[in-house]
């Protein structure tokens, strides 16, 4: 049965871990700096922070039981609970952003708000950026490393921080603009409109996210595998015919069952090692695949 390396698993904790601890700093400093001046861009992007605080925490735990061997209750291993933490992440990014939508209508529509933007506000956003970049290639790093869909999720989380980071700055310059030049005055709207274009931004890569967990929870087969498997199986010498094809991903794993077609006249060592020499040959366009070959006689 198969079960993820002990060095991989660490690997993935630890950038785990380090997304949940900068998330906490993060979170602190923007909803401090978001009350102290009334930005909704801020608080929106607070809000988001704390999202990403509880994705992070979940994002460990995920990582952490998907590490688990196989065992009597789960033959295929734990790994489908990164794709339920991916999708759970994403209902929870889809009901912040309903929020934010709501709260940037309520102030264009019935209540202005008075926005003191100060260096702090900007401090607050440009040090955001700063760390979202770095933990988000950390993570992306580690989820196409080891195909993890819930690191996966969580480097998204913090890529749509960066751009949403990026909108709300441009909304708080617009906003001071607006109070030092009177003809600018219409742009003292810009911080609520920045925020609806966060949620827009982030409403997108959920949707798109939410899709491939979907994909995965469901054990759609990866697009084009069936086709580079088939070529490679059929090439492989006394192979006559590969039918029976199927896969599924548990986690960062993919699961290959497949029939094969070969001599009737061989024995039985000899078709054991042919089927040995399929599964190396799969294994080499997936690495990490479990690969379960049926040989059949011709």
């Amino acid at each position: 049965m198969s079960s993820v390396p002990a060095h991989e698993d660490r690997e993935k904790q630890s950038a785990a871990l380090t997304s949940l601890l900068a998330a906490v700093g993060l979170t602190a400093f923007k909803i401090a700096i978001g009350i102290l001046t009334g930005s909704l861009g801020i608080l929106a992007e607070a809000a988001h922070s704390g999202l990403d605080l509880v994705t992070a925490g979940m994002t460990l735990v995920a990582v952490r039981i998907s590490g688990r061997p196989a065992d009597r209750t789960h033959l295929y291993g734990h790994g489908k609970i990164e794709n339920l933490s991916a999708l759970g992440e994403t209902l929870l990014l889809l009901l912040t952003c309903a929020w934010i939508v709501r709260e940037a209508v309520y102030r264009l529509m019935f209540h202005r708000v008075e926005i003191e933007v100060t260096v702090w506000s900007f401090a607050v956003m440009l040090t955001s950026i700063v760390i979202d970049v770095s933990r988000s290639r950390v993570l992306a790093r580690a989820a196409r490393k080891y195909h993890s869909q819930a690191l996966e999720a969580d480097a998204l989380h913090f890529q749509t921080d960066v751009w949403s980071s990026a909108v709300v700055v441009l909304g708080l310059a617009a906003v001071k603009a607006s109070a030092r030049y009177p003809r600018l005055v219409f742009l003292r709207d810009a911080d609520a409109i920045a925020a609806l274009g966060v949620s827009i931004l982030v409403v997108w890569v959920s949707l798109q996210l939410g899709r491939r967990t979907i994909d995965a929870l469901m054990d759609r087969a990866p697009e084009g595998m069936e086709e580079r498997i088939l070529a490679v199986v059929e090439a492989v010498p006394g192979v006559r015919d590969c039918h029976n094809l199927r896969m599924r991903y548990s986690g960062p794993v993919l699961f290959i069952d497949l029939h094969v077609l070969v001599d009737g006249a061989q024995s039985l060592t000899q078709a054991h090692q042919l089927t040995e020499t399929v599964e190396h040959a799969i294994q080499e366009l997936a690495p990490l695949a479990d690969v379960t070959v049926h040989p059949e006689p011709y």
